[in-house]
């Protein structure tokens, strides 16, 4: 690519496009594994930006924003950092879905992000609006003459099955980029639009500058776009609130950090409120007399909204029967009196939205700093990407975050991270980490992504992942820890710890198992007073833990021979033993799973040579080309019966870069 417009501005190794909650973890990642690497964005006063409510983790998030830390990354870190409320959710229900989340400091975010990335070495933040991919065909090899260990390798088939490899970047003003992977995060960025009512603006969230010409070029490229919708409520000036008429939500009296590399010592500080109200019958009265002003339901808006944030409009209609609904207000920070209405977002014009506001209690005389609004952008469908998040037929092009059509700064973080890490290895010529439903939330947000025909914004949900009780915010570091050191993320000091770690969980449930409590009258007299059944035989103290009356805690008054431990071992013994059970079953059905997740299917495979297959699976299987069995199971369309033809004939297949 060449012109007189054009200037070679460097050459790099990554360009990473988009500085949201995906490009600061895609950045990160890669410039801490060692490449030079840029990031792009169109204001460098938007990196890390909560453009919704300034707040990390929630249900299921929490175990992303983990999972994130575990492996390596910053959002748990800066989170940790910069929060003024945070609170462990569903601690009624048990430890698998209990989830972690901090309402932040909007500005304090992002300026320690901000700080993090500057003063990371092998990073460069330019502020610029890449405007083209620069690419060139490369031939496309027949997978029958590859070697078998190069079609075992995924990172050497992908590259040799590409029919298409980037080159670097070219932003508006004509600087070229050269590098040897570009990794796209753009966000909700690609031609945006704003609607509040009838009045559309043509710019990003916050009123920053969208990007409108990369669209484009990613069309020329051979990209699918679509377009979906989301919305953010309006901000009142505190000032204007009563909060007498509100239900008052304080943080957790005990703060538990995200990162597992924080001191929970260290982050014990006074917190600030958020406050609960409900909207009312004039509220739904007023939005209903209204909707033909709406966006959404005038047919401005093109793009298709997120299922489980709705807009209030969307409320009122899909949920009629529902007389009030939550309104959390919620600060934006410590420095501002901008107020977050969680649970109204709208696009409904000014007036309709001052008038519905002032019906909830609390807001009869609020005043309005920012409308709220949707935005609409281009995005695409993930099932054009491996599950490395690497394209399917552009080889060194990888992407993360909304743009792959999901919702959420946590979800956009961690497919961030994972882009980024696949990206470093791949170029560094090591193996590139998928990580399986079993393994992690992540796990399931990137498959559910690359595999399902996802045709509203994705949100991550613990009832999306089979082996929750596996999957616990709690065990992430067990779980991914080695992933991240392994991969070059986590430091030996960190990856030692860890070790400490499992070997203290191990003797101490080992220590449980093996002691042993009679019927003394001491024993029997202390399981009288927890009101738990006196003893006949001889039992463990794991024995009694499992009984639910009985805690660690409770139990160390018989239990003379305890050692302190740190307070996270505690609380992985505890889990272990009380589900030991439950946490078996679950083991054997991930092996089951495991065994599918390993049969992997030939890129070369032609779905029409494979009899018995029904039409609508050969043509879905066709389309998604999945990696493996699993993968192919998953597949909406795809029914066990054709698995089964499937596993048949892959038996048979008799090819010499594949062996079952």
């Amino acid at each position: 690519m060449s012109g007189e417009n054009n200037f070679l501005m460097d050459k790099v190794d990554v360009c990473v496009i988009g500085a949201g909650h995906a490009g600061c973890e895609a950045a990160l990642a890669c410039s801490r594994l060692g490449l030079e690497t840029v990031m792009f964005t169109v204001s460098v006063d938007s990196i890390a930006l909560m453009p919704c409510n300034p707040n990390i983790g929630g249900s299921s998030k929490g175990h992303l924003v983990r999972e994130i830390d575990a492996l390596g990354g910053e959002m748990g870190k800066n989170i940790d950092k910069t929060f003024i409320q945070s609170k462990m959710l569903n601690l009624s229900k048990g430890p698998a879905v209990h989830s972690l989340r901090a309402q932040a400091d909007k500005a304090d975010y992002t300026r320690e992000m901000r700080k993090v990335l500057e003063n990371q070495k092998h990073l460069t933040i330019k502020q610029a609006e890449v405007c083209e991919i620069l690419w060139e065909e490369i031939p496309f090899k027949n997978t029958q003459e590859i070697s078998e260990e190069a079609i075992s390798n995924e990172i050497s088939d992908k590259k040799e099955a590409a029919q298409k490899r980037v080159l670097g970047v070219k932003t508006f003003t004509g600087a070229v980029y050269y590098s040897k992977a570009v990794i796209l995060c753009t966000g909700t960025y690609l031609k945006a639009r704003c609607l509040c009512g009838e009045a559309i603006t043509y710019t990003g969230p916050n009123g920053l500058q969208a990007a409108n010409s990369l669209s484009d070029s990613l069309r020329d490229m051979g990209i699918t776009l679509q377009r979906f919708k989301t919305g953010t409520p309006a901000r009142m000036d505190k000032k204007s609130i009563d909060f007498s008429k509100m239900e008052e939500q304080r943080g957790d009296e005990e703060i538990v950090p995200f990162s597992f590399s924080t001191n929970p010592e260290e982050i014990q500080k006074e917190q600030v409120s958020c406050y609960l109200t409900y909207t009312n019958e004039q509220t739904h009265e007023i939005i209903r007399s209204n909707l033909d002003r709406s966006p959404i339901y005038a047919g401005i808006i093109e793009g298709t909204g997120p299922r489980y944030c709705p807009s209030i409009e969307d409320k009122v209609v899909k949920f009629a029967d529902k007389n009030r609904h939550q309104v959390f207000i919620e600060p934006e920070g410590l420095h501002t009196n901008e107020m977050y209405v969680g649970g109204m977002s709208s696009s409904l014009p000014e007036d309709v939205q001052i008038a519905m506001y002032r019906t909830v209690p609390g807001l009869e005389h609020c005043k309005i700093v920012r409308n709220a609004y949707a935005i609409e952008y281009d995005c695409i469908n993930a099932n054009q990407l491996y599950p490395t998040l690497e394209f399917k037929n552009i080889s060194g092009l990888f992407a993360g975050g909304q743009f792959n059509g999901s919702s959420g700064y946590e979800e956009a973080a961690a497919q961030g991270l994972m882009a980024g890490i696949n990206c470093a290895l791949s170029i560094l010529g090591k193996e590139q980490i998928v990580l399986d439903r079993s393994q992690a939330y992540i796990g399931v947000l990137i498959d559910d992504l690359v595999t399902k025909d996802n045709r509203e914004p994705y949100r991550m949900m613990t009832s999306r992942a089979e082996y929750r009780l596996l999957l616990r915010q709690d065990n992430a570091d067990l779980r991914l820890r080695k992933i991240g050191y392994e991969a070059g993320l986590i430091s030996e000091e960190d990856y030692k710890s860890l070790l400490i770690k499992e070997q203290m969980i191990a003797e101490e449930i080992k220590r449980l198992k093996e002691t042993k409590v009679g019927g003394s009258a001491a024993v029997q007299q202390f399981l009288e007073a927890h009101g738990s059944n006196s003893l006949k035989t001889a039992a463990s103290l794991a024995e009694l833990m499992c009984r639910q009356e009985l805690s660690y805690e409770v139990l160390k008054e018989i239990d003379s021979n305890r050692k302190p431990l740190p307070a996270d071992v505690i609380c992985q013994v505890e889990i272990e033993i009380k589900y030991e059970g439950y946490i078996e079953r679950q083991m054997r059905q991930v092996n089951q799973f495991k065994k599918l997740e390993k049969k992997l299917i030939p890129k070369d495979l032609n779905y029409d040579d494979v009899g018995s297959l029904r039409i609508e699976a050969r043509q879905k299987l066709k389309a998604f080309q999945p990696v493996s069995v699993g993968q192919a199971s998953r597949i909406s369309g795809v029914s066990p019966a054709d698995i089964s033809v499937l596993l048949v004939y892959l038996e048979q297949y008799n090819s010499s870069a594949f062996s079952y």
